[in-house]
């Protein structure tokens, strides 16, 4: 058998943080949601059926968790140190899919949300 594409994802987890460039926004915080998506080769899981084969989701959510409680003032930034980690952790995983969207945004409209979205290819796998 062999894997064209196969992802791990997590997706709208919501998580409670404090990042915005506003300091009402450092103070009370809001929610996020965010959805992560590595391309990892599963094959080697799909045979052996253990966890040490695999992007175990549960360790990706504990490196989300973490980096989503470290206050900044841009997502951009607290997106940046999530992939970092990820391709730090899993040198495997190619690539990475990410989504984090600040669901009240504080510019005086209601939306559903803004965010950053970003698509990032591992270069130690190339």
């Amino acid at each position: 058998m062999e894997s064209l594409d196969s992802y791990i994802f997590i997706r709208d987890l919501r998580l409670y943080a404090y990042h915005g460039v506003m300091a009402q926004e450092r103070r009370v915080g809001g929610w996020y949601t965010l959805s992560l998506r590595v391309h990892y080769n599963i094959i080697c899981a799909m045979e052996s059926d253990e966890v040490s084969d695999t992007v175990n989701y549960a360790e990706l959510f504990e490196m989300v968790k973490a980096e989503m409680s470290i206050p900044s003032n841009l997502l951009e930034h607290v997106a940046g140190r999530i992939a970092k980690a990820v391709f730090n952790a899993y040198r495997d995983v190619t690539a990475i899919d990410l989504t984090i969207v600040k669901d009240n945004p504080p510019m005086g409209a209601h939306c559903r949300g803004a965010g950053v979205e970003l698509h990032l290819i591992n270069d130690k796998t190339k």
